[in-house]
């Protein structure tokens, strides 16, 4: 296989995007896709790479967090499990319902969490308790991101935050749970159609495994306080953008009146 000059770019496209994701626990996928898609290249093209680099990408990031002691083993499994039954219940179903409909209440449900989350940063609300019905929210993470939103790291991430569990933990664990999501949403695309786009697949996934490392380490030594305010700004702005985009794109289509 012949290397283009853009090679290069998709291993720090890849690179860039997992720090992300493996410091705040989700956008991956948001990242490395604009980026990619702001190149002109095909969506098709764009949602296959992406999806298949994750494979490999959320293998190494949820290695690097159980390295590192940032994986909870029961929140693991509590949300490993059903997140897998929802991705491959979701690849069946999930996706012939239009995505239009769904992605806004996804981004208006996750404008909520920023808002309390950055709450919570700012010492003005403090959940208390355990976090209870994490398989339910597993299920619907995974259900969520099988649909093409990307929905995994932001809806897990943000509620389990927004409910109190400690920003360490819980960025690790939700990136551990990931990768046995992500498999399980791809298995079936894998043996149907096979790898594609090999140059972008394999530029994505070595840059974002020289970051796994990187990144469950900063989220180790960082101050929760800002590890809180980076994905409440996070969530916010990507919620808002997806909000805005979705209400533009409906009034677009309104009939003009005379």
């Amino acid at each position: 296989m012949e290397l283009s000059s853009e090679f290069w770019w998709f291993i720090l496209i890849g690179l860039g995007a997992q720090l992300v994701d493996g410091a705040l626990g989700m956008a991956f996928g948001l990242v490395s896709s604009s980026v990619l898609l702001s190149m002109g290249l095909p969506p098709a093209q764009v949602s296959a790479s992406v999806h298949t680099a994750e494979v490999f990408t959320t293998g190494a990031s949820g290695v690097s967090h159980l390295v590192a002691g940032n994986v909870d083993k029961r929140l693991f499994f509590r949300l490993a499990l059903p997140g897998a039954l929802g991705g491959a219940l979701g690849a069946y179903v999930l996706t012939q319902v239009p995505g239009d409909l769904i992605r806004p209440l996804i981004y208006l449900y996750l404008l909520v969490l920023a808002i309390i989350i950055l709450a919570r940063a700012a010492g003005r609300w403090m959940p208390k308790g355990e976090i209870r019905r994490v398989p339910v929210l597993g299920f619907f993470a995974g259900l969520l991101d099988a649909s093409g939103g990307g929905g995994w790291g932001p809806v897990a991430t943000s509620t389990l935050l927004a409910r109190g569990g400690q920003a360490r933990t819980t960025i690790g664990t939700v990136n551990a749970a990931e990768f046995v999501v992500t498999l399980t949403i791809s298995a079936t695309f894998l043996l149907s159609m096979g790898v594609q786009h090999l140059q972008i697949v394999a530029g994505l996934l070595i840059g974002g495994m020289m970051a796994a490392p990187v990144a469950a380490v900063l989220v180790k030594r960082v101050k929760e306080l800002w590890v809180l305010v980076a994905v409440g700004v996070l969530v916010l702005g990507i919620s808002l953008f997806q909000v805005g985009h979705a209400l533009f794109g409906y009034l677009g289509r309104w009939p003009a009146t005379s």
